[in-house]
């Protein structure tokens, strides 16, 4: 394809040029946008080097360059690394979760973690207690260009070792290293949660996987078999020196209590645990916490059934911890669900889970050793695990121990941290 001699855009950002107010204009030849190498500045297409002269008057990138030097060492075994993990993210979500619990994981180990993610009330003011930089962009669409170019500007700036993304927006705008561009060689690690379209990843070299069948998903789509991992989530929840207190949920003491967390989206087949509920006895009450679209839906639905004393939206919560141990058991009966942080969750706290066998819960749940499986969409055997479990105490205390033992064995915060920094050093030493 031959590219053609430049093209312009329009960045709207008063931090980008004193002198255009407040917006700057940006020119890049078709070949370095299609290869995402414009993001790195000084312009690094032949076609526009002697532009460079021009640009330094204008010092449009002063305010946020600073000197690279053209040799870079690796950093050793006992130095911490330099991590920029990348998110746009939606307003809530499990992902949102991990990603936020992974970045603060990081820094507790002694890595020097900056994040790059979308303005949010909830995710960025918890990074920033936590002493992170953090980064907002506005992560849009494809006339976006002002995103790649800033995490570009960012990635100059904070020299990092290794850029990880989370989900297919991140990795769309983030830009690969480019030999010769004078900055200091980086990786780029994409962590996948989910079957995405490969398309989005171009500019990612390597990739870690949340289940085994997602690895094998990201080898099929061409990608070469040592540049893909396995790394479990961890499951992170906020210390809870006591439960939630039953009456401030208007819940009886003696209630058997079952307990859904995620999105209200279609995906996690909220509905069919509600329609469930209504066929089970009076004693049972259900608290569903979580946020999305599907909330008018399910509220209809729990108006439609007459069960709106039992079940109970509470919305988006921050203290899973407390909720999972004033419930009797954790339901997790998703449709669509690649993995699913939320049975890890109950495994820490010593909660017994019901799941349906969804791509996620069925590669790692073991039915009646550490949780009981139901296949999707079933209403009947929900009603039956539930029964099941409620008349069996001690069946209730063996999958909470023997489901304790798997967070410790394979899912404590620790394991996959330094299984990602084992990952980390092992391809910045290739």
């Amino acid at each position: 394809m031959t590219p053609f001699p430049f093209c312009c855009f329009f960045s709207f950002s008063g931090s980008f040029c004193d002198v255009s107010g407040g917006f700057g204009i940006s020119l890049v030849c078709q070949r370095c946008y299609t290869e995402k190498t414009f993001a790195a500045f000084p312009l690094p297409c032949p076609a526009f080097q002697d532009l460079h002269g021009v640009f330094d008057r204008i010092g449009a990138w002063r305010q946020i360059e600073r000197t690279v030097k053209t040799e870079h060492e690796m950093p050793t075994e006992t130095q911490p690394l330099r991590i920029l993990q990348v998110m746009a993210g939606n307003k809530h979500g499990g992902a949102e979760i991990a990603f936020v619990d992974m970045c603060i994981a990081m820094a507790e180990a002694g890595q020097i973690v900056e994040v790059v993610t979308r303005a949010n009330d909830g995710r960025v003011p918890r990074l920033e207690e936590a002493g992170l930089k953090v980064h907002t962009l506005p992560f849009g669409g494809a006339i976006d260009l002002y995103t790649p170019w800033a995490i570009g500007r960012i990635i100059k700036a904070f020299q990092p070792d290794i850029v990880q993304t989370w989900l297919s927006r991140g990795a769309w705008k983030t830009p690969k290293w480019k030999p010769g561009s004078g900055d200091k060689p980086y990786r780029t690690v994409a962590r996948l949660g989910n079957y995405y379209k490969m398309k989005y990843f171009r500019t990612m070299e390597y990739f870690v996987a949340i289940t085994p069948d997602i690895k094998s998903y990201i080898i099929g789509e061409g990608n070469p078999q040592d540049h893909v991992v396995h790394i479990n989530n961890f499951a992170e929840t906020e210390d809870a020196p006591v439960p939630v207190l039953r009456r401030d949920l208007e819940t009886p003491d003696d209630a058997t209590v079952l307990l859904g967390l995620g999105r209200l989206h279609d995906d996690k087949a909220f509905d069919t645990l509600i329609e469930a509920v209504g066929k089970m006895p009076e004693h049972v009450h259900l608290w569903i916490a979580g946020e999305g679209p599907d909330r008018e839906k399910l509220e209809s639905l729990i108006g439609r059934l007459g069960v709106s004393d039992r079940v109970k939206l509470l919305g988006w919560r921050d203290d899973r911890a407390a909720l999972l141990q004033a419930c009797d058991i954790c339901t997790f009966t998703s449709r669509d669900e690649p993995f699913g942080t939320v049975f890890v969750q109950a495994w820490a706290q010593k909660t017994p889970v019901v799941v349906s066998d969804a791509d996620g819960p069925r590669q790692f749940v073991r039915d009646g050793e550490d949780g009981l499986v139901t296949p999707i969409d079933d209403q009947d055997a929900i009603v039956r695990a539930i029964a099941r479990l409620d008349g069996d105490p001690a069946l209730k205390e063996r999958l909470s121990q023997n489901g304790w033992a798997r967070y410790q064995n394979e899912f404590t915060k620790e394991k996959t941290v330094q299984a990602y920094l084992d990952f980390y050093r092992k391809i910045i030493s290739e």
